[in-house]
Protein backbone atom coordinates (compact mmCIF):
# COMPACT_ATOMS: atom_id res chain seq x y z
CA UNK A 1 0.00 0.00 0.00
CA UNK A 2 1.50 3.64 -1.01
CA UNK A 3 2.25 5.83 2.20
CA UNK A 4 -0.11 9.07 1.80
CA UNK A 5 1.55 12.00 1.06
CA UNK A 6 0.88 15.15 2.26
CA UNK A 7 -1.02 17.29 0.48
CA UNK A 8 0.17 20.44 -1.00
CA UNK A 9 -2.95 22.40 -0.46
CA UNK A 10 -3.47 21.53 2.69
CA UNK A 11 0.11 22.46 3.43
CA UNK A 12 -0.69 25.98 2.34
CA UNK A 13 -3.11 26.61 4.20
CA UNK A 14 -1.54 25.93 7.03
CA UNK A 15 1.35 27.79 6.33
CA UNK A 16 -0.80 31.02 5.15
CA UNK A 17 -2.94 30.28 8.71
CA UNK A 18 0.63 30.50 10.55
CA UNK A 19 1.60 33.47 8.63
CA UNK A 20 -1.49 35.15 9.41
CA UNK A 21 -1.40 34.58 12.76
CA UNK A 22 2.32 35.73 13.33
CA UNK A 23 1.02 39.09 11.85
CA UNK A 24 -2.06 39.58 14.01
CA UNK A 25 0.17 38.74 16.98
CA UNK A 26 2.96 40.88 15.90
CA UNK A 27 0.74 43.88 15.52
CA UNK A 28 0.56 44.93 19.17
CA UNK A 29 4.23 44.51 19.24
CA UNK A 30 4.83 47.11 16.51
CA UNK A 31 2.28 49.57 18.09
CA UNK A 32 3.97 49.62 21.50
CA UNK A 33 7.59 50.12 19.48
CA UNK A 34 5.90 52.86 17.69
CA UNK A 35 4.57 54.68 20.29
CA UNK A 36 7.76 54.39 22.47
CA UNK A 37 9.01 56.97 20.54
CA UNK A 38 6.81 59.20 20.43
CA UNK A 39 5.75 62.31 23.21
CA UNK A 40 3.13 61.56 26.10
CA UNK A 41 0.39 63.94 23.49
CA UNK A 42 1.47 62.09 20.97
CA UNK A 43 0.32 58.44 21.96
CA UNK A 44 -3.05 59.63 23.17
CA UNK A 45 -3.39 61.58 20.10
CA UNK A 46 -2.75 59.45 17.29
CA UNK A 47 -1.72 56.08 18.86
CA UNK A 48 -1.00 54.63 14.68
CA UNK A 49 0.62 57.46 13.68
CA UNK A 50 4.30 56.71 12.68
CA UNK A 51 6.84 59.33 14.88
CA UNK A 52 7.19 62.22 13.14
CA UNK A 53 9.39 65.28 13.75
CA UNK A 54 7.28 66.51 16.10
CA UNK A 55 5.98 63.79 17.83
CA UNK A 56 9.55 62.14 17.89
CA UNK A 57 10.91 61.63 21.55
CA UNK A 58 13.73 59.23 23.40
CA UNK A 59 12.56 60.34 26.81
CA UNK A 60 11.14 57.20 27.72
CA UNK A 61 14.33 55.14 26.68
CA UNK A 62 16.04 58.03 28.71
CA UNK A 63 14.11 57.71 31.94
CA UNK A 64 14.74 53.65 31.97
CA UNK A 65 18.17 53.97 31.45
CA UNK A 66 18.43 56.50 33.91
CA UNK A 67 16.04 54.96 37.07
CA UNK A 68 16.58 51.83 37.70
CA UNK A 69 18.97 48.76 37.12
CA UNK A 70 17.80 47.57 33.59
CA UNK A 71 20.58 45.88 33.26
CA UNK A 72 20.25 43.98 36.02
CA UNK A 73 16.76 43.43 35.70
CA UNK A 74 17.76 41.54 32.28
CA UNK A 75 20.42 39.65 33.45
CA UNK A 76 18.42 38.05 35.68
CA UNK A 77 15.68 37.78 33.03
CA UNK A 78 17.87 36.05 31.11
CA UNK A 79 19.35 33.23 33.64
CA UNK A 80 15.93 32.35 34.70
CA UNK A 81 14.39 32.13 31.06
CA UNK A 82 17.48 30.27 29.47
CA UNK A 83 17.98 27.85 32.68
CA UNK A 84 14.82 26.80 32.80
CA UNK A 85 14.29 25.65 29.05
CA UNK A 86 17.59 23.87 29.70
CA UNK A 87 16.28 22.15 32.58
CA UNK A 88 12.78 21.85 31.07
CA UNK A 89 13.99 20.51 28.18
CA UNK A 90 16.46 18.16 29.51
CA UNK A 91 13.94 16.59 32.21
CA UNK A 92 10.89 16.68 30.18
CA UNK A 93 12.73 15.04 27.33
CA UNK A 94 14.09 12.36 29.21
CA UNK A 95 10.68 11.62 30.47
CA UNK A 96 9.06 11.78 27.58
CA UNK A 97 11.51 9.08 26.61
CA UNK A 98 10.76 6.62 29.06
CA UNK A 99 7.13 7.19 28.94
CA UNK A 100 7.39 6.46 25.52
CA UNK A 101 9.85 3.49 24.91
CA UNK A 102 9.41 1.32 27.67
CA UNK A 103 5.67 -0.31 28.50
CA UNK A 104 5.57 -1.31 32.26
CA UNK A 105 2.21 -1.34 34.30
CA UNK A 106 0.71 2.21 35.24
CA UNK A 107 2.42 3.57 31.87
CA UNK A 108 -0.72 5.52 31.05
CA UNK A 109 -1.54 6.70 34.83
CA UNK A 110 1.96 7.77 35.01
CA UNK A 111 1.84 10.11 31.55
CA UNK A 112 -1.58 11.47 32.71
CA UNK A 113 -0.10 12.16 35.91
CA UNK A 114 2.77 13.96 34.42
CA UNK A 115 0.61 16.04 32.34
CA UNK A 116 -2.03 17.00 35.04
CA UNK A 117 -0.53 20.42 35.71
CA UNK A 118 -1.69 21.73 31.83
CA UNK A 119 -5.05 21.33 33.13
CA UNK A 120 -4.28 22.87 37.01
CA UNK A 121 -2.77 26.39 36.89
CA UNK A 122 0.34 26.20 38.72
CA UNK A 123 -0.78 29.84 40.32
CA UNK A 124 -3.52 28.46 42.77
CA UNK A 125 -0.73 26.96 44.71
CA UNK A 126 1.06 29.97 45.31
CA UNK A 127 0.71 29.86 48.97
CA UNK A 128 2.04 26.84 49.73
CA UNK A 129 5.19 27.66 46.91
CA UNK A 130 5.89 30.72 49.18
CA UNK A 131 5.99 28.83 52.49
CA UNK A 132 7.84 26.00 50.83
CA UNK A 133 10.55 28.85 49.03
CA UNK A 134 10.29 30.32 52.73
CA UNK A 135 10.81 26.75 54.64
CA UNK A 136 14.17 26.58 52.47
CA UNK A 137 15.63 29.98 52.53
CA UNK A 138 14.92 30.63 48.67
CA UNK A 139 12.80 34.01 49.08
CA UNK A 140 14.70 36.66 47.01
CA UNK A 141 16.60 34.26 44.72
CA UNK A 142 16.51 33.40 40.86
CA UNK A 143 16.63 29.52 42.08
CA UNK A 144 13.18 29.72 43.48
CA UNK A 145 12.14 31.32 39.79
CA UNK A 146 14.05 28.75 38.21
CA UNK A 147 12.44 25.66 40.05
CA UNK A 148 9.24 27.10 39.74
CA UNK A 149 9.26 27.62 36.00
CA UNK A 150 10.93 24.41 35.59
CA UNK A 151 7.65 22.56 37.60
CA UNK A 152 5.42 25.14 35.42
CA UNK A 153 7.23 24.01 31.98
CA UNK A 154 7.12 20.11 32.20
CA UNK A 155 3.70 19.31 31.92
CA UNK A 156 3.14 20.44 28.46
CA UNK A 157 7.35 19.53 27.41
CA UNK A 158 6.16 16.06 28.46
CA UNK A 159 2.94 16.08 27.28
CA UNK A 160 4.55 17.36 23.45
CA UNK A 161 7.93 15.42 23.23
CA UNK A 162 6.35 12.11 24.38
CA UNK A 163 4.08 12.20 20.91
CA UNK A 164 6.74 12.95 19.00
CA UNK A 165 8.87 10.41 20.00
CA UNK A 166 6.72 7.65 19.82
CA UNK A 167 6.97 8.15 15.83
CA UNK A 168 10.85 7.39 16.14
CA UNK A 169 11.51 4.23 14.52
CA UNK A 170 12.25 1.23 16.77
CA UNK A 171 14.34 -0.12 14.05
CA UNK A 172 16.68 2.69 14.67
CA UNK A 173 17.12 2.26 18.07
CA UNK A 174 17.16 -2.01 17.87
CA UNK A 175 20.10 -1.04 15.65
CA UNK A 176 21.74 1.38 18.17
CA UNK A 177 20.88 -1.25 20.74
CA UNK A 178 22.71 -4.13 18.47
CA UNK A 179 25.67 -1.62 18.07
CA UNK A 180 26.51 -1.55 21.97
CA UNK A 181 24.61 1.33 22.54
CA UNK A 182 23.91 2.46 25.81
CA UNK A 183 20.57 3.61 26.39
CA UNK A 184 21.63 7.47 27.49
CA UNK A 185 23.52 7.04 24.16
CA UNK A 186 20.15 6.46 21.91
CA UNK A 187 18.51 8.87 23.88
CA UNK A 188 21.08 11.49 23.09
CA UNK A 189 22.65 10.35 19.71
CA UNK A 190 19.56 9.19 18.21
CA UNK A 191 16.58 10.45 19.84
CA UNK A 192 17.04 13.96 20.42
CA UNK A 193 18.11 15.13 17.14
CA UNK A 194 14.99 13.49 15.69
CA UNK A 195 13.13 15.57 17.35
CA UNK A 196 14.54 18.70 17.42
CA UNK A 197 11.42 20.75 16.09
CA UNK A 198 9.40 19.88 18.88
CA UNK A 199 12.32 20.77 21.25
CA UNK A 200 12.33 23.60 19.34
CA UNK A 201 8.62 24.40 19.83
CA UNK A 202 8.73 23.53 23.52
CA UNK A 203 11.04 26.13 24.17
CA UNK A 204 9.31 28.78 22.36
CA UNK A 205 5.84 27.68 24.53
CA UNK A 206 8.20 27.68 27.41
CA UNK A 207 10.33 31.02 27.10
CA UNK A 208 7.66 33.41 26.25
CA UNK A 209 5.61 32.96 29.50
CA UNK A 210 8.55 32.79 31.56
CA UNK A 211 9.69 35.86 30.21
CA UNK A 212 6.82 37.57 30.28
CA UNK A 213 5.76 36.32 33.68
CA UNK A 214 4.97 39.26 36.35
CA UNK A 215 3.11 36.69 39.09
CA UNK A 216 6.10 34.73 40.55
CA UNK A 217 8.82 37.52 40.29
CA UNK A 218 6.21 40.08 42.77
CA UNK A 219 6.03 37.02 45.59
CA UNK A 220 9.16 35.15 45.09
CA UNK A 221 12.00 37.76 44.16
CA UNK A 222 10.56 41.32 45.01
CA UNK A 223 14.00 42.27 45.51
CA UNK A 224 16.09 45.05 44.09
CA UNK A 225 18.72 42.54 43.18
CA UNK A 226 16.49 39.58 41.39
CA UNK A 227 13.81 41.60 39.62
CA UNK A 228 13.22 40.46 36.40
CA UNK A 229 12.58 43.02 33.41
CA UNK A 230 8.90 42.85 33.69
CA UNK A 231 8.83 43.42 37.40
CA UNK A 232 11.05 46.36 36.49
CA UNK A 233 9.11 48.46 34.24
CA UNK A 234 5.94 48.22 37.09
CA UNK A 235 8.23 50.93 38.91
CA UNK A 236 6.80 53.25 35.95
CA UNK A 237 3.42 52.24 36.82
CA UNK A 238 2.04 54.49 39.79
CA UNK A 239 -1.61 54.17 41.44
CA UNK A 240 -2.44 57.71 39.86
CA UNK A 241 0.22 58.66 37.38
CA UNK A 242 1.89 56.53 35.17
CA UNK A 243 4.95 57.35 33.11
CA UNK A 244 3.46 55.64 29.71
CA UNK A 245 6.40 56.96 27.65
CA UNK A 246 8.95 54.91 30.21
CA UNK A 247 6.64 51.69 30.02
CA UNK A 248 6.18 51.71 26.54
CA UNK A 249 10.17 52.10 26.18
CA UNK A 250 11.27 49.51 29.02
CA UNK A 251 8.31 47.09 27.09
CA UNK A 252 9.80 47.72 23.79
CA UNK A 253 13.36 46.69 25.02
CA UNK A 254 11.86 43.57 26.87
CA UNK A 255 10.59 42.60 23.78
CA UNK A 256 13.48 42.16 21.54
CA UNK A 257 15.03 39.28 23.55
CA UNK A 258 11.92 37.13 22.36
CA UNK A 259 11.49 38.32 19.12
CA UNK A 260 15.21 37.27 18.64
CA UNK A 261 15.00 33.69 19.98
CA UNK A 262 11.40 33.33 18.06
CA UNK A 263 13.52 34.05 15.09
CA UNK A 264 15.88 31.60 15.82
CA UNK A 265 13.83 28.98 16.63
CA UNK A 266 10.91 30.07 13.57
CA UNK A 267 11.69 27.39 11.70
CA UNK A 268 12.08 24.20 13.73
CA UNK A 269 8.75 25.75 15.18
CA UNK A 270 7.21 25.50 12.31
CA UNK A 271 8.19 22.29 11.57
CA UNK A 272 7.35 20.80 14.84
CA UNK A 273 3.54 22.38 14.93
CA UNK A 274 2.67 21.36 11.40
CA UNK A 275 4.59 17.42 11.59
CA UNK A 276 1.61 16.73 13.07
CA UNK A 277 -0.88 18.68 11.38
CA UNK A 278 0.28 17.91 7.46
CA UNK A 279 -0.47 14.26 7.29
Amino acid sequence: MAKPTHSPLRTGLVHLALVAYTLISLFPVVLTIINSFKTKNAIFREPMALPGPSSFSMIGYETVLKQGDFLGYFQNSFIVTLVSIVLVLLFGAMAAFSLSEYRFRGNTMLGLYLAIGIMIPIRLGTVAILQGMVAAGLVNTLTALILVYTAQGLPLAIFILSEFMRTVSDDLKNAGRIDGLSEYAIFFRLVLPLVRPAMATVAVFTMIPIWNDLWFPLILAPGEATKTVTLGSQMFIGQFVTNWNAVLAALSLAIFPVLILYVIFSRQLIRGITAGAVK
